[in-house]
């Protein structure tokens, strides 16, 4: 019993007219390429706001963060070997640490409120760990428009202090002193 090959169609183009006619047709109009270039407005660095809840001390005032990093995260490989060839999966999401700056006011102190949630995690004077649920806190992260509206919320879940820097004194410069706290958390949630 013979195979029957399927028949292979060409389809020849038959003048340089509907060259020119798909060409015109793949191309990209002005108006979505150049037309819509400036009708958006971009997200900016400085409109934000980071709101850190007190637990058993008082909170950290959203006025005193000067800086935040954003949520990112790291997704593992798992590598599946097959004689002579490799194939990937992904592997565990792991939520990559974030790092904060606060202006260290007199008052309300900042030293004093990054203290007091450190004492939920530790306390040095005893010795004594805090459980997880008093020192994880949620975080909210959100950027704001021009008009102050707020255009995307963050969530850091489950959010604790691992390292932390109280700042440089130098009688050589005028800079303001800034704590600085690298912060891990368990996941985050984009909310809009």
């Amino acid at each position: 019993m013979a195979v029957k090959k399927p028949e292979a169609k060409v389809t020849a183009i038959s003048d340089s007219s509907t060259l020119v006619d798909q060409a015109k047709a793949e191309r990209i109009d002005d108006v979505t390429l150049f037309g819509n270039a400036y009708t958006w407005e971009p997200k900016k660095s400085h409109q934000f706001i980071m709101s850190i809840p007190a637990a058993s001390g008082q909170s950290i005032p959203a006025y005193l963060i000067k800086a935040s990093a954003k949520p990112s995260f790291t997704n593992g490989e798992v590598t599946l070997d097959h004689i002579n060839v490799q194939r990937y999966v992904k592997g565990k999401t792991v939520w990559n640490t974030i790092a904060i700056t606060l202006y260290d006011a007199i008052v309300p102190s900042g030293a004093q409120a990054v203290i007091q949630w450190l004492r939920d995690h530790h306390e040095s004077a005893t010795g004594r760990d805090g459980y997880s649920d008093f020192y994880k806190k949620d975080i909210e992260l959100k950027q704001l428009s021009g008009l102050g509206e707020i255009v995307e919320q963050w969530t850091l879940k489950g959010a604790f202090i691992t390292e932390g820097n109280f700042g440089t004194l130098d009688w050589s410069t005028e800079d303001a002193v800034n704590i600085e706290l690298t912060l891990r958390y368990d996941y985050a949630i984009l909310n809009y």
